[in-house]
């Protein structure tokens, strides 16, 4: 790393567009802004600025006012560590985000080196805290909470029926897929079929067949929604009916407006629906006022901000050493998902596992208990 980082000139305009005359307090925020996880990285910057907006018309952090710089990502690793290299020469205080695990882990390196907390609304990777430095916080559950919850249900509810595992080659997902694919080994399935994809890709039609000739019953898909989307479209074209199980990329509107009526009944995973809860209420309700969703990842980065929030407060201080310290320490505070504590690592003490289906266009939470075993035709 050079000792005089300079500022990327693709970040630039975005960079110095979202940036204030003047701020107290100057954090910084990365998601994927654009590409095919433009969607969850707007979910991230919303939170984000809602929290943001609300902390400052509160008084802000000891009487001074937030503010945010927004960098797109793109969940991509080399763009993540100039972003983060950015944000150091900008001098912010903290950093919410990254997204995407694999931006996330390079980055977080840097931010260790420069002394900037960093506090992840949505990376899942166990790599990003387990072998994260100091400074690593994430707000939501591990992808092997997430993959052994999978399995287990895969085990109970589709016990007999042919596996395949399907994923992107992406990182995270690919993590997902191995930590899902482990579990069911341990337990003495041999699955019908393993494949992996390059992101980007939009002909899976050989895939699907493949699929289908395999005779699987349950397919775990590790994917983006646009490739998940795909997927599922091209699978159900191939006369698969099978059960599409996935993690928590598959929860958002956007998975269903690219798989049409083939999301019907996909299984994913995820932490609980936040807009639910009674301290959440009245911030879903302005974005309900906005014509917007606060679905997915949104109230998981409003709680980031408020996350760091509490800490700066309980501590006096914005000294990132004294803040990760705090929320590491085991201290409980309250956010718009619930109460709050992490873990010595920066992981959540409690990380509930539940489980969305797709029905009739849009994705509901439901008790796994109350899912029949089906009967699958799998014939092409």
């Amino acid at each position: 790393m050079m000792k005089s980082p300079r500022l990327p000139i693709f970040l630039l305009p975005l960079l110095l567009s979202a940036a204030p005359a003047f701020a107290d307090i100057l954090i910084g925020a990365a998601a994927p802004l654009s590409g095919p996880n433009a969607a969850l990285g707007e979910q991230l910057r919303r939170g984000v600025q809602a929290a943001v907006d609300d902390i400052n018309s509160t008084g802000g952090i000891k009487g001074e006012k937030l503010a945010v710089q927004f960098a797109d990502d793109g969940c991509d690793p080399r763009k993540a560590i100039d972003v983060a290299t950015s944000f150091v020469s900008a001098g912010v205080k903290a950093v919410i985000g990254h997204y995407c695990s694999g931006a996330s882990i390079p980055a977080s390196k840097v931010y260790q080196k420069a002394g900037i907390i960093q506090i992840s609304p949505a990376s899942t990777n166990p790599k990003y805290t387990d072998e994260g430095g100091w400074n690593v916080i994430r707000l939501v559950p591990r992808d092997d909470a997430q993959a052994a919850a999978a399995a287990a249900l895969v085990l109970d509810k589709f016990a007999g029926q042919k596996v395949a595992v399907v994923t992107d080659q992406v990182p995270v997902f690919t993590a997902l897929a191995t930590a899902f694919t482990d579990a069911l080994l341990q337990k003495g399935v041999t699955l019908a079929l393993q494949r992996s994809f390059k992101a980007g890709t939009k002909d899976f039609a050989p895939l699907a067949k493949q699929i289908a000739d395999s005779g699987a019953g349950v397919i775990y898909l590790t994917a983006s929604y646009v490739e998940g989307g795909l997927i599922a479209q091209a699978l159900r074209a191939a006369g698969s009916r099978a059960q599409i199980v996935s993690g928590d990329s598959l929860v958002t509107e956007d998975y269903g407006n690219q798989a049409k009526d083939a999301a019907s009944g996909t299984l994913s995973t995820f932490t609980y629906d936040a807009r639910k809860f009674p301290d959440a209420q009245s911030v879903v309700q302005r974005f309900r006022d906005q014509d917007q969703n606060a679905e997915g990842f949104t109230l998981y980065a409003y709680a980031a901000v408020q996350a760091l929030a509490a800490a700066a407060e309980a501590t006096g201080s914005m000294d990132s050493t004294r803040i990760a310290e705090w929320l590491r320490g085991g201290n409980r505070f309250d956010t718009v998902i619930g109460p709050v504590t992490f873990d010595a690592k920066g992981d959540l003490t409690t990380s509930s596992i539940t489980w969305f289906k797709w029905i009739d266009g849009r994705y509901v939470e439901v008790d796994p208990k109350t899912l029949a075993p089906p009967v699958l035709d799998t014939t092409p």
